[in-house]
């Protein structure tokens, strides 16, 4: 197996949704995590930033540029419908995300 590949990037929460926003993915949607996990993505966290709303995710993908299919899976365009009322989305619904430049790293 190859070495995975860490991403992380940043979306943003609407005002005075932070508690809304765990308790969605308290638990995820089994299928949604099965789906994740499928196309090869673990030590998937994301952290809010409380005074900013500021989302900040970061993941292990195993195949990275596999990543860009997820958005045709029925599940993922559910999950993102679903939760584009309390988040900054684009068109389709999926979140405003921005990548992030990894500039240090200790192992």
């Amino acid at each position: 197996m190859a070495n995975k590949i860490k991403i992380a990037s940043k979306m943003q929460l609407n005002e005075g949704q932070a508690a809304e926003y765990k308790k969605r993915h308290n638990p995820i949607w089994p299928e949604l995590a099965a789906l994740l996990k499928d196309y090869g993505i673990s030590d998937y966290s994301i952290f809010l930033d409380n005074e900013t709303n500021t989302l900040f995710a970061v993941l292990s993908a195993e195949v990275p540029e596999k990543l860009e299919t997820l958005k045709t899976e029925e599940i993922m365009k559910k999950w993102w419908t679903y939760m584009r009322d309390i988040m900054q989305t684009n068109e389709d619904h999926s979140p405003l995300s921005i990548p992030l430049e990894e500039v240090f790293y200790l192992l």
